[in-house]
């Protein structure tokens, strides 16, 4: 009797394969180890590094003081009415961001990203920890777990989660003098927010470095699918010279085999991806132009007697001219074309900006905000009198003497609530609010009109700085 249950429904979901990258050598992989080095080192050393900027600021180099809402940096220091930096570095990074990947592909992702290095640091970790490819491979498909699996999982997993404890520690540094908060954090006294966040950092480096890898880059990152837009035929991107390497094949001394290509199948290029891709077929979206199948493949070609460069960084216009028997072009032809000098002309004008912008500021500052409940007063001998909330900003380390002054009508005349005179002292590196007032004599221009414009200056007693604002003054009007 023939079977009458109906079939299951395909699966839409395939589970994910783990990968374990094989060991490779060689210059990309180098370059790798030292980009990871030099990042992970100014992430961890840069909270450590101090700076002497007197006795009223913290003495640490790089600090986040959202508690004072400013940031230092070295012998810089942004106050929040100065955040128009921080969005021009963010216009400069991506800027940076979009002319690397016209030149170069992916490049950010392949070795500077954060989830590329931590991830290096984890695969290497468990390398260090299980083995190679192949014994790390047999631990995985080990169904027993034995007292040695169990060792060497729990060594890894310990391990991870200390370099994730140490990612999260740094991180918490950024924000507060960092001394002093680790002697808080190991005394249990720093607030419950410092725990928090190193523990949510902990696990999410221990996760996605540990655990997701590759699926970051593919599920949760954007960028591989901006990169299209970011991407044309001069850009230059890890490629497979398919009319080189085709067709495949292992015997080299058979019958046919002066017909085989280059390539060998040996998937030395698929073995060390960390995106567990075959290059071989095309461009995709998971590769993150990393170049270790660059490395892995040349040392291939080197031992069978091959010329190097089979897989290699190309661009599509070198496809065409290759297939065609032409060389292709020099790398400083794709790397300096009409988009990439646009995108760096714009980057280096946002960076000259906020240079200009930074040494033209001023280090004292001024904000005016009329009261408008009255709009205005009128004094018992028939003057008009307006009200001022004042914020004078000092940035230098030391108190200073602001004199203010009103200008636009000889007949006004200012004065600080609480004292018949013009000038209030500042204290060092903060800023005070003073109410003032601008009153106009009974009869005068400014008290019959309706509103007149007028500028209120503040100077440095000091060094002779001046600042203004420009604020209206209200009459009662004809």
């Amino acid at each position: 009797m023939a079977n009458t249950e109906p079939e299951a429904p395909p699966s839409l979901y395939e589970a994910r394969e783990p990968i374990f990258p094989r060991r490779v050598s060689g210059k990309f992989r180098n370059l790798k180890w030292a980009i990871m080095i030099v990042t992970l080192g100014i992430y961890y050393i840069t909270p450590w590094i101090r700076w002497d900027r007197g006795p009223s600021l913290p003495d640490q180099a790089v600090l986040i003081d959202l508690a004072n809402r400013r940031f230092f940096f070295f012998w810089i220091e942004i106050w929040p009415h100065e955040f128009y930096f921080i969005a021009g570095l963010l216009v400069m990074a991506g800027l940076g961001l979009f002319l690397f990947t016209s030149a170069l592909g992916r490049v950010w992702c392949g070795y500077a990203c954060p989830q590329t290095v931590w991830t290096d640091l984890y695969i290497l970790v468990e390398r260090w920890i299980e083995g190679d490819r192949n014994a790390r491979l047999r631990l995985h498909r080990q169904k027993k777990l034995d007292f040695r699996k169990a060792r060497l999982r729990v060594t890894k997993w310990v391990s991870w989660f200390l370099i994730g404890l140490a990612t999260g520690g740094a991180w918490v540094f950024y924000f507060a003098d960092a001394p002093t908060l680790a002697r808080d954090l190991f005394t249990l006294d720093a607030h419950p927010v410092a725990y928090i966040t190193v523990l949510v950092l902990t696990l999410t480096t221990f996760l996605f470095g540990g655990f997701a890898r590759e699926q970051i880059c593919i599920y949760a990152c954007p960028w591989p699918r901006i990169q299209a837009a970011m991407l044309d035929e001069d850009s230059l991107v890890v490629g497979y010279r398919e009319w080189r390497g085709e067709p495949r094949g292992k015997h080299r001394k058979g019958e046919g085999a002066e017909e085989l290509g280059d390539c060998i199948d040996c998937m030395a290029c698929v073995n060390v991806c960390p995106m567990g891709i075959d290059i071989r077929d095309g461009q995709q979206l998971e590769c993150i132009t990393c170049a270790l199948c660059i490395d892995a493949c040349d040392d291939v070609m080197e031992r069978i007697g091959k010329p190097r460069g089979l897989i290699d960084y190309m661009a599509l216009t070198d496809e065409t001219r290759e297939r065609a028997g032409h060389p292709p072009k020099p790398v400083w032809q794709h790397v300096f074309r009409p988009r990439t000098i646009l995108y760096t002309v714009l980057w280096a004008l946002v960076g000259v900006g906020l240079i200009v912008a930074l040494f033209v500021r001023s280090d004292i500052g001024l904000t005016v905000a009329p009261v408008r409940n009255p709009t205005y007063v009128t004094m018992s001998d028939g003057a008009i009198r307006n009200t001022y909330d004042v914020r004078l900003r000092n940035k230098h380390g030391e108190e200073r003497m602001f004199n203010l002054a009103v200008k636009g009508d000889p007949s006004l005349r200012l004065q600080i609530e609480g004292t018949p005179y013009s000038a209030v002292p500042v204290p060092a590196d903060s800023t005070l609010q003073q109410r003032v007032y601008v009153t106009a004599p009974a009869r005068s221009g400014p008290a019959m009109s309706e509103r007149v414009d007028i500028r209120i200056w503040v100077e440095d007693n000091a060094n002779g700085d001046r600042v203004y604002k420009d604020t209206i003054f209200n009459g009662k009007g004809n």
